[in-house]
């Protein structure tokens, strides 16, 4: 009879030969851009053009993953990120990603920054099977796994944040008239969805005037003027940094003072406000899921001091004041979650299962009381806001979290 040690090595002896692992240890399964040494992630971002102030987020998830590499890597492997500039260019973002997949052999696609960009490249992705892993964008789109399972956001929808200002509206300004400005792209026309759609049967009546911008246009100063020829009371700006902050300044040089609400994505002390001025930016209201860093009340906050530490060591150069740099870390920390899930399957269909299975998923810079929750069936993976209001230097929330999930709007 064979002693027990003797067994056990003829069991290990067949798992080794029959290709199965023996207990304890895992199998390692990989494709293309992984290995036992490497994982590599592929970012396209705008570091030039007329949304280059985007390009931080890059830059910042860079610095990061240089932090998690000197750290040890996730299980034992160092992360290649590779970032290429697409200037918010959809046909230039074709290109890098094309590049990014078949000369560069990336495993999957990161954080890839704007909404007419990525709606370039998802077809593509996805009959490559290759994950489009928590676009940059708060497009409705990305959250539609029975048309595209390899793709799925992470911020809260743009239709979501245009329910909750609509709710906002009807409470508080049941009167308003209403001027909207958004960019002529789908995030634009989301915002616009999301609003008409909160205000139900009253948008036609409420809403006095629309404009639209193209991204290349130098300015946004001559729709501020026709909107404020309207006789509107209330100003919504569904637009980019740049324009936000032209818009705010050309507000005050022509003494429009008409309640503002300003998209979440553009609402940036450092890159917008500041620039525009902050005296003619009293008052805006907005939206928020993540930390600010420039909000005093948490200054001797654990996580944002953490935060402050990373900026200062790995990303010095970095804009402290800058909302972006807060959700490139967040985003980066999101994916190295994922990752770490995985284990030692680091193969596509992994990704994506362990992306759709987050739960309860809690981040330090996220407001209190915002997790991040995905399924099968959910690819939204924050779905709440909270609104606030930019008073001296700095943003001041107010009122309830908010679920902003599509379709809803409900506080809870």
């Amino acid at each position: 009879m064979l002693s027990n040690f003797s067994r056990f090595a003829a069991i290990a002896l067949l798992c080794v030969s029959c290709g199965i692992a023996a207990p304890g240890q895992a199998q390692k399964k990989y494709d293309p851009g992984a290995s036992d040494t490497e994982i590599k992630i592929g970012n396209t971002v705008a570091y030039s053009g007329p949304v280059s102030s985007y390009g931080t987020i890059g830059k910042v998830e860079a610095a990061y993953f240089k932090k998690i590499n000197e750290e040890g890597g996730i299980n034992g492997r160092k992360i290649n990120f590779i970032s290429y500039d697409d200037a918010n260019s959809p046909p230039k973002t074709v290109e890098q990603t094309r590049k990014l997949v078949e000369s560069d052999e990336v495993l999957f696609v990161f954080s890839a920054i704007g909404t007419g960009p990525n709606g370039a490249v998802q077809k593509y992705l996805n009959a490559k099977r290759i994950p489009q892993l928590f676009v940059g964008s708060g497009a409705a789109k990305w959250g539609k796994p029975e048309s595209f399972p390899w793709t799925i956001g992470l911020q809260p929808t743009y239709q979501s944040e245009g329910r909750v200002f609509a709710k906002h509206i009807l409470e508080h300004y049941p009167n308003a008239k209403i001027a909207v400005l958004s960019q002529n792209e789908d995030f634009g026309k989301d915002y616009v969805k999301g609003l008409r759609d909160g205000l139900g049967s009253r948008a036609d009546s409420m809403i006095v005037a629309e404009k639209t911008y193209e991204v290349t246009d130098p300015t946004v100063d001559s729709q501020i003027v026709a909107l404020k020829a309207s006789g509107a009371n209330v100003m919504m700006s569904f637009v980019t940094p740049k324009a936000a902050s032209q818009a705010i300044r050309k507000m005050g040089e022509i003494g429009w003072s008409p309640v503002h609400f300003l998209a979440g994505i553009s609402n940036s002390v450092g890159s917008v406000i500041k620039p525009a001025g902050f005296e003619t930016a009293q008052g805006i209201i907005s939206s928020a899921y993540m930390k600010d860093p420039t909000d005093a009340a948490w200054a001797e906050d654990a996580p944002i001091r953490e935060w402050i530490a990373f900026m200062e060591r790995y990303y010095p150069e970095g804009d402290k004041t800058n909302s972006l740099n807060v959700y490139g870390y967040l985003a980066a920390q999101t994916v190295v979650q994922v990752l770490r899930n995985c284990g030692e399957d680091i193969s596509r269909v992994n990704i994506m299962k362990e992306a759709a299975n987050l739960k309860e998923f809690e981040l330090g810079l996220l407001l209190p009381g915002i997790k991040i929750n995905t399924s099968r069936t959910d690819y939204y993976p924050i779905e709440q806001l909270q609104t606030m209001r930019f008073e001296g230097q700095g943003w001041h929330r107010f009122g309830p979290v908010m679920v902003g999930e599509i379709g809803s709007g409900q506080s809870q």
